[in-house]
């Protein structure tokens, strides 16, 4: 038992180091799990005999993909990809091993073994595509959504290949004994072992059968019930119960139990379960595939790579240069153009992990020999060691080529000079324009959006085209006879540095700037913003307020208790600056800022609690009086909310007092 906590937990540690290492160069997860292999692997030699057993065990990972993407594709979603399935991804399947096998021939091999090992470079590696494809948000692409059907093609492939491949065997061309002469260990149960090719196929109708009627009569009411149960660790046993006995039944019929779960993923895309299910399968199917990545990696042989340099380099280099060049006849045959079809062409380029599986039944089949096999397991390996490089091509060179870059648009001229000049005119920007407006002030907008700026124009808004950090646009604007400056554009250093400038050259313009976030709100008012607002801060503040009332609180109460709230913070908001900047210039006293925010925290909690006991007070004494009055509790409740600010529209800095709301 030591043994394997020992094993799992330098499994764990290289994979941590690695993957972190990985994602901070911008190389991708799958990457750094690979080099984790390595490292354990071939270079020190710290995992042994059971990365092999290890591989068998993570492949669960891919199918515990294929059923997350099942979930997220509904069967019309499905139907409607039908003709990539069968022309794009057939046509690569086709086309692949058809260039494969001739090339075997054309070396004097025979056509069945070439054909064999056609079908096996045929397949590419969905665990690390689909990986890297959610990683870098490329799944939506025209190029992302080809590449994700082919792969199911190649998936669905695989059931015919490994009923092919026997009758492909040619044992005496490779001096090998007869399959009826050989003694094999077979332990895997099957139920379709001595069936026709008739019952066969009815067993397999049948099986699918089952999937999709438990998918639509089953796993509503068993969901339901455990639901009911409250236990989330059961909600869990049942999502894995549910996708390994898929699995399970796939396997005893010969078929691919990433198929059958996938397949079951479609059946329930539409069910109301679907995200519950989703949330519970995907850490397994990360730590799994991550498992799996790794046991790639320690596969590799050095000592075969060494002793077979040219020829195992060799055929990688053809295998990517091969399948690309189909995959990118296939993008112009289908129009899928640009970046798209690059990003199709690099990122199934590679073999993948089914083709360790067809490999492996290949050799028990004695379809290939073992000194084949010896050399093609590292060419997969290695194939699909490069594919992340080749994402990072594609990210590096290939989308920075086809970057669009819009012609420069000329500034707007503009006519009309208002009261107020406000730049932004997005949703943030909008509101303050309109109650400007409302209330009798010519305002002058700038927007770098050219559809924002037609469809404010509509509602017969001044807004002009331009950029706002542009000093020459200001200046025609009439930024010199504004009375005031409203800063609503995107971008935190646009914000401030567009601040830093107006208050250089026109230091009595009075500034209202939006803020990011706290230490964003810090640097704008250094830089001399007049009144700074985070943008999320008062509409949580509401949404607290409003929280309190459907807790119990009346609206008075609730109103006190977001007007301390905010007056505490107001309070303290000179010190918080101070430990914020000195925090920033020694990272070590960034320890002291947190406590001052803990202290806060706790003295905001001492108030509530003594305002809840003087309410509970007031309480008692208002009962008392019965000629429907004001009570001197309401006069000094009024008296208290009036001298805070309108919560709502925000907090001018208060000059004297040197306070500024953030």
């Amino acid at each position: 038992m030591t043994t394997y906590f020992i094993q799992a937990a330098l499994y764990l540690l290289v994979a941590v180091i690695c993957v972190l290492f990985a994602k901070r160069f911008g190389l991708g997860s799958v990457l750094g799990y690979l080099s984790a292999g390595v490292i354990i692997g071939p270079i020190t030699g710290l995992a042994g005999e059971e990365t092999n057993t290890i591989q068998h065990f993570a492949e669960f990972g891919v199918v515990m993909m294929l059923f997350i993407v099942g979930l997220e594709l509904s069967p019309k979603a499905l139907w409607n990809m039908k003709n990539r399935l069968i022309g794009l991804g057939g046509l690569q399947i086709g086309l692949t091993t058809l260039i494969i096998t001739s090339i075997g021939v054309a070396l004097d091999f025979p056509w069945q073994p070439s054909l064999v090992v056609a079908l096996i470079f045929s397949l590419s590696s969905t665990a690390i595509v689909m990986q890297s494809f959610a990683e870098k948000s490329l799944n939506k692409t025209d190029g992302g959504q080809a590449a994700f059907s082919i792969l199911l093609s190649q998936d669905i492939a695989v059931i015919p290949m490994l009923a092919v491949i026997p009758l492909l065997a040619i044992p005496a061309y490779f001096g090998m004994p007869e399959a009826s002469s050989l003694v094999t260990e077979h332990h895997n149960v099957s139920l379709v072992e001595n069936l026709s090719g008739w019952q066969y196929a009815g067993a397999i109708v049948i099986v699918i059968g089952l999937i999709i009627a438990a998918g639509h009569y089953i796993s509503k009411p068993l969901f339901t019930l455990v639901a009911k149960s409250g236990l989330r660790e059961l909600y869990t046993a049942t999502a894995l119960l549910l996708v390994i006995s898929i699995s399970a039944l796939m396997s005893v019929v010969g078929l691919s139990p990433a198929l059958g779960t996938f397949l079951a993923g479609v059946v329930l895309a539409n069910s109301e379960f679907r995200h519950e299910l989703e949330s519970n399968i995907q850490p397994f199917k990360g730590l799994l595939l991550g498992l799996f990545f790794i046991t790639v990696g320690a596969g590799i042989s050095f000592a075969v790579i060494s002793d077979n340099f040219l020829l195992i380099s060799g055929l990688t280099i053809a295998v990517i240069v091969i399948k690309a060049a189909v995959l990118l006849s296939l993008a112009i045959i289908f129009k899928i153009k640009k970046s798209d079809g690059w990003l199709l062409t690099l990122s199934l380029a590679q073999a993948g992990e089914f083709g360790f599986v067809v490999l492996s039944f290949s050799s028990q089949s004695q379809a290939l020999p073992p000194e084949w096999v010896a050399i093609l397991s590292p060419v997969i390996t290695l194939s699909m060691f490069l594919t992340p490089l080749l994402f990072i091509f594609y990210g590096k060179v290939i989308t920075k080529k086809y970057l669009v870059v819009q012609p420069k648009k000329e500034a707007d001229n503009i006519e009309k000079k208002g009261q107020v000049v406000i730049a932004g005119i997005g949703r943030f920007g909008q509101v303050i324009n309109r109650l400007l407006m409302a209330n009798g002030f010519e305002t002058t907008v700038i927007d770098r959006s050219t559809d924002m700026i037609d469809r404010v124009r509509k509602v017969d808004i001044h807004a002009y085209y331009g950029d706002a950090t542009d000093s020459s646009l200001l200046y025609t604007a009439g930024l010199e006879e504004a009375s005031l400056l409203v800063i609503a554009i995107d971008g935190p250093e646009n914000i401030l540095h567009l601040v830093k400038h107006v208050k250089q050259f026109h230091p009595h313009l009075p500034i209202v700037a939006r803020a990011y976030d706290r230490g964003h709100a810090y640097l704008l008012e250094e830089a001399g913003a007049d009144h700074v607002f985070i943008e999320s801060y008062f509409t949580a503040l509401e949404m607290s307020k409003s929280a309190l009332k459907v807790l119990g609180f009346d609206e008075k109460k609730a109103e006190k208790a977001k007007a301390l709230y905010y007056q505490t913070e107001l309070d303290h908001h000179e010190e918080l600056h101070k430990a914020w900047n000195d925090a920033n210039k020694e990272s070590y006293l960034f320890n002291d800022f947190i406590e001052l925010f803990v202290s806060l925290e706790k003295e905001m909690r001492a108030a509530m609690k003594e305002q809840i006991s003087n309410d509970s007070n007031d309480s008692n004494d208002s009962n008392n009086d019965h000629d429907g009055n004001m009570t001197d509790t309401d006069t000094r409740l009024n008296s208290d909310t009036s001298t805070v600010p309108d919560i709502n529209v925000g907090v001018d800095k208060v000059k004297d007092t040197n306070k500024e709301e953030y």
